[in-house]
């Protein structure tokens, strides 16, 4: 027990929520439970009443959470009834989109139905140019006259979205004051506030998207702020924004579409933490849990930031055929399955894995819950790679009859031996979350095999070792407390927040008082969030970005260019720009202008460090058996040994094939992997051939 100030870090995920708790300079205790339907913070409620029977509720200073909410309600469409108050004349842009097809030889392609109908979709007699001219002022009172309809609707949330409303935000603003007073139970969404970019028809889908999620956000956090209080934990509560940045519940409420990859972002940055502690600057995060895998790139210590992210999309692995959201999200690649997702035959008589999971109701065979398809944990149980008596530390009993069971009427129908059908589920999970990670590399120039391998989520320790050779990485970091990763990694997040504005014009015309006022203006937002999260403004970082392109170009780049908006020129800008286009691209169109687009500034406070070991168990020895396990590379079954992660010390020295067993995850090494434990508990495994 202590009196020193605790931080508390929760992650709500698809299959199972994972807890947290750190001390000023140790890690005190985690724990992993399944996630509850229809409402997680039952779960939460649940898992932190345990944790906290003997820990001081009073002593926990901070609670930081991340949750798949936000993303999953998007997916499943079980968001709000919304309206959409548009220009007139264009209600249809979310129908009309970007006039491209995904897939252009599709006769019966399918695109994401808007998440407003029609009927719901209003347009306003009004309209700004691009330059910012007014062409048509508003009227308020057509606003008003349009309250009774939507009264009689029984819309929950209303997203507003007017042409070129980045340059002229003044009419958004003139409507959402009628709404709110006439409706004041009803939230109000601009997109001059969520994505004040050019480009109309991914500001109004990020708009409604963000509109469509708020109230049952909103109802949600309500929920877990009251069980938290109730639990006697009278804490500031924190939430994980995709960036990888950290923002007070009032701007989360508001802008609750970025926290579409608030879970992720955190696997990441956990995995940018433990790749440093190792001497590693480049990582591949590889972070795989039930319901989905996902891998993302750090570059010198630092995860890259995506502007814009896809949601729900009706292929799940194809580009283009989802809602396109723009705002900045750590530059994810959901990569396949998870330990959930389920395994059956598919096109040409071949194994299929996923992309429908058994989530945590009613979970793998193996989880005796009701599940009755076979599953990636079934296959890696039968495997060999599981203990079916310390599944969560002994929390939860795996049956492996069932699983083999399981796993054996999916061999039948693939005329396989039931460990054949398990390897080949297996390997299939592998090399789908390989391919696609190799594609995720080359199309930004990237080559993966000098990156180092860091795996996190309960099954990303599981995969790793398959998908690190089949990418040919020689290196591979496990850290401790793996299966709880994400968690983690929200305590190493700072305070943050990014802003971005679109001022169109070509580089030589810039209007330089206007640009520095609109960046100045951005920063002193950003210190304003820094403030609400009690950050030390003497140790805040800005970071001025902008999206370039040359004229003619359907697309820009996004470019670094400095910490003060008094240090922006153009000749500094120009000379930025050619270089990083050079990098990308190998050449540049002969006498052609730079035109920037959209001016970004990222606000941050300091960083957290915290320290963490494995919990550590005085033993005799680590070794605590041994167990038949597969592995391609020995073309069968082989004898490996099986370790205690508890009872392993700095310095020691072992090597595959074996499997490392801990309460959240199981490390699995093969034939031909060193395994060195690290001296704050990572698990540096070098790959042979």
């Amino acid at each position: 027990m202590t009196n020193d100030p605790l931080r508390l870090a929760v992650d709500i995920g698809g299959t199972f929520t994972d807890l947290v708790l750190h001390e000023n300079d140790r890690l005190v205790a985690t724990a992993k439970t399944l996630t509850t339907y229809p409402d997680p913070s039952d779960g939460v409620a649940n898992v932190v009443r345990e944790m906290l029977l003997t820990w001081p509720r009073a002593a926990v200073a901070e609670v930081v959470h991340g949750t798949t909410l936000v993303s999953n309600a998007l997916i499943e469409r079980r968001g709000s009834s919304i309206a959409l108050l548009t220009t007139k004349g264009f209600r249809d842009v979310l129908t009309s989109g970007k006039e491209q097809r995904y897939d252009m030889y599709d006769l019966f392609i399918q695109m994401p139905e808007p998440l407003v109908p029609r009927r719901l979709r209003y347009g306003i007699d009004e309209r700004v140019l691009a330059d910012g001219t007014v062409d048509h002022p508003i009227r308020t009172d057509e606003i008003a006259a349009l309250v009774p309809t939507l009264r009689e609707s029984g819309v929950e949330a209303v997203a507003v979205s007017f042409l070129h409303s980045y340059r002229h935000p003044e009419h958004e603003r003139a409507a959402a004051e009628v709404l709110r007073r006439e409706l004041p139970d009803v939230p109000v969404t601009l997109s001059s506030e969520v994505s004040p970019e050019v480009g109309e028809y991914h500001r109004t889908s990020t708009t409604v998207a963000n509109a469509y999620v708020l109230p049952i956000f909103n109802r949600y956090l309500e929920q877990l702020e009251k069980n938290l209080k109730e639990d006697g934990i009278d804490a500031p509560l924190h939430i994980m924004l995709s960036t990888g940045g950290l923002a007070t519940t009032d701007t989360a409420r508001r802008f609750p579409i970025r926290l579409l990859e608030s879970g992720p972002a955190a696997g990441v940055l956990a995995a940018a933490f433990f790749g440093s502690k190792d001497g590693t600057e480049d990582v591949l995060a590889f972070d795989m849990g039930g319901t989905t895998a996902k891998a993302g790139l750090v570059e010198d210590g630092v995860p890259l930031i995506a502007r814009e992210h896809e949601a729900a999309r009706v292929y799940r692995f194809t580009k283009g055929s989802g809602m396109p959201i723009r705002v900045p999200v750590v530059d994810l690649l959901e990569i396949g399955a998870g330990g959930g997702s389920i395994a059956r035959i598919g096109t040409f008589g071949l194994p299929k894995v996923g992309p429908d999971s058994a989530a945590s109701d009613p979970g793998p065979v193996c989880y005796g819950l009701g599940g009755d398809q076979p599953t990636v944990t079934d296959a890696d149980l039968v495997l060999g790679y599981l203990n079916p008596s310390f599944f969560l530390g002994g929390q939860m009993t795996l049956d492996l009859d069932a699983a083999e069971q399981a796993v054996s009427r999916l061999g039948t129908g693939l005329d396989l031996s039931t460990i054949e059908a398990a390897a080949a589920i297996h390997r299939v999970v592998n090399e789908n979350m390989a391919n696609a990670a190799r594609m995720h590399a080359i199309e930004r120039g990237k080559d993966l095999r000098p990156f180092t391998l860091v795996a996190t989520g309960g099954a990303g320790p599981v995969h790793a070792w398959g998908v690190a050779r089949a990418l040919g990485i020689k290196h591979i970091v496990f850290p401790p407390h793996a299966g709880v990763g994400s968690a983690f990694g929200m305590l190493t997040a700072p305070p943050s927040f990014e802003f971005a504005r679109s001022l169109p014009s070509k580089l030589s015309q810039v209007d330089w008082g206007l640009l520095r006022g609109a960046v100045d203006e951005m920063i002193s937002a950003g210190r304003g969030e820094l403030v609400a999260t009690d950050a030390d403004l003497a140790k805040m970082s800005v970071l001025i970005a902008a999206d370039i392109r040359y004229e003619g170009q359907g697309d820009s780049i996004t470019v670094e260019l400095a910490n003060e908006s008094g240090d922006l020129d153009e000749p500094m800008i120009n000379e930025r720009f050619l270089a990083e286009y050079l990098r990308l691209f190998g050449s540049r169109p002969p006498d052609v202008e730079a035109e920037v687009l959209t001016w970004r500034v990222r606000v941050s406070g300091q960083s957290p460090r915290p320290e963490v070991t494995t919990l550590h168990t005085p033993s005799d020895t680590a070794l605590k058996g041994t167990r038949k396990m597969w592995f391609a590379e020995a073309k069968g079954l082989v004898t490996g040994d099986v370790y205690d992660r508890y009872s392993l010390v700095p310095g020691e020295i072992f090597k595959g094939p074996c499997v490392v067993e801990e309460r959240e995850s199981t490390v699995v090494v093969g034939p031909g992997g060193t395994i060195t434990v690290g001296g704050m508990g990572n698990l540096e495994v070098e790959v042979d051939g």
